[in-house]
């Protein structure tokens, strides 16, 4: 019966994973030699903490001179920080100690308007790895703490972005 049982759970947590994960949407600019692959945020960007959602984009260029460019899109819900610097540091730490980094430059007003985009350097490994928390430092550090299922939908949907044709 605890088998039958086990079974069936891991069978739901599957099906919600694979639920959760998004669409990805291709566009071509006009010249046809950029292409574009993202998550589909048209109705809400996926989460990754409690207040913590992001979008995964990939630039695909034509000719082989040209690499692929990723970018992790972080959108903080409702973080209007009153800084005393031009700039802030967000972080996002990896499980094997790796830190990926963007500086992003406070607006004229000296509010941070809780949107940073962090370039991907190396997407498959960042797909092997687990992603434990994103730091924003402020006046004050705010960490989100980002759960297992969280994890496993990002991994999800950044190979989906990778793996788009």
């Amino acid at each position: 019966m605890k088998v039958i049982l086990i079974i069936l759970s891991f069978f739901a947590i599957s099906i919600s994973i694979n639920a959760q994960t998004a669409e990805i949407l291709k566009s071509v600019n006009d010249a046809g030699d950029v292409a574009t692959f993202e998550l589909d945020c048209s109705v809400a960007f996926q989460p990754l903490a409690k207040g913590l959602r992001y979008n995964i984009t990939r630039h695909e260029f034509k000719g082989p001179e040209m690499k692929n460019s990723y970018r992790l899109l972080l959108v903080m819900d409702g973080f209007y920080s009153k800084t005393l610097n031009k700039e802030m540091t967000i972080s996002a730490v990896l499980s094997n100690g790796t830190v990926i980094q963007a500086k992003k430059i406070i607006e004229d007003d000296g509010f941070f308007d809780g949107a940073c985009t962090l370039k991907i350097k190396d997407p498959q490994a960042l797909a092997e790895e687990n992603i434990e928390k994103v730091i924003v430092h402020a006046d004050k550090d705010v960490v989100y703490q980002i759960s297992e299922q969280n994890r496993e939908i990002f991994k999800k949907n950044l190979s989906n972005v990778i793996n788009a044709k």
